[in-house]
């Protein structure tokens, strides 16, 4: 996958904005986002964000399954800062493997 392609996640489009250190969701003009840190092998998300008017509808983890597709693309080790991430992988523990 290349790197700047947006990731199809139940018909929500994530962008990887490599630039900003973030993967991106845009709904109705407004832009919900995970941040992360790269290093050589690892993927550290460290904050999701989601506006109040777009809360409800899981772009929160729309973004946290393109940050764990994107490591699991790229063979990096995932570590997670964000406690958005840390609750969902708690959730859906066999999207971590």
């Amino acid at each position: 996958m290349d790197n700047n392609e947006r990731m199809r996640e139940d018909d929500k489009l994530v962008k990887d904005n490599r630039a900003a250190h973030r993967f991106e969701l845009v709904v109705d003009g407004q832009v919900a986002f995970l941040t992360y840190e790269r290093t050589r092998d690892r993927l550290i998300l460290v904050h999701t964000e989601v506006p109040p008017p777009l809360r409800g509808q899981h772009l929160g983890d729309a973004l946290v399954k393109a940050g764990l597709q994107t490591a699991r693309t790229e063979g990096l080790q995932i570590d997670l800062v964000c406690p958005f991430a840390q609750a969902y992988l708690r959730k859906h523990p066999i999207e971590g493997q």
